[in-house]
């Protein structure tokens, strides 16, 4: 009787495991490593989050020795002169009809504020973010890889 339950247990074990590695993630809210865009290297963390009926997002720490202890010196507006760890990058983005935009977002080596939106890709283990100015013709995207945990 022994060695039946151990393989049904370890079968059930494996099959739940496979699920909860599977399952789709439908919310932007949690952790994201942000790749820089010229280098293909990771470069910080970000923390979506929601405030004040949208979607934020926030640096939590850096993965450059470069930007540790900086301060967005270019920014202009409330920003401006705030450590990079703890910079709220995006505001505003709401979720409307399925999909998320209509709020800014900035670039802190700038100082410049662009329109942005954002869409869950790969099962919610990408955010593709968007900023750009005026139509979202003219724009980039970068690609966040969701941090475990």
């Amino acid at each position: 009787m022994r060695r039946f339950v151990t393989p049904i247990t370890a079968a059930l074990l494996l099959t739940t495991a496979q699920a909860q590695s599977t399952e789709k993630v439908s919310s932007p809210i949690g952790l994201w490593r942000t790749i820089d865009d010229k280098t293909g290297q990771p470069r910080g963390i970000v923390r979506v989050y929601q405030a004040d009926g949208g979607y934020s997002a926030r640096i939590e720490r850096s993965l450059t020795a470069s930007e540790n202890g900086r301060k967005c010196t270019a920014c202009t507006d409330e920003r401006k002169d705030q450590p990079f760890v703890g910079l709220v990058l995006m505001r505003n983005v709401r979720l409307d009809h399925g999909k998320y935009g209509g709020g800014d977002i900035l670039d802190p080596n700038t100082g410049s504020v662009y329109r942005c939106s954002f869409a869950l890709e790969d099962d919610g283990k990408t955010l593709a973010v968007r900023g750009y100015l005026g139509v979202s013709l003219f724009g980039r995207t970068q690609k966040w890889q969701r941090e475990p945990g």
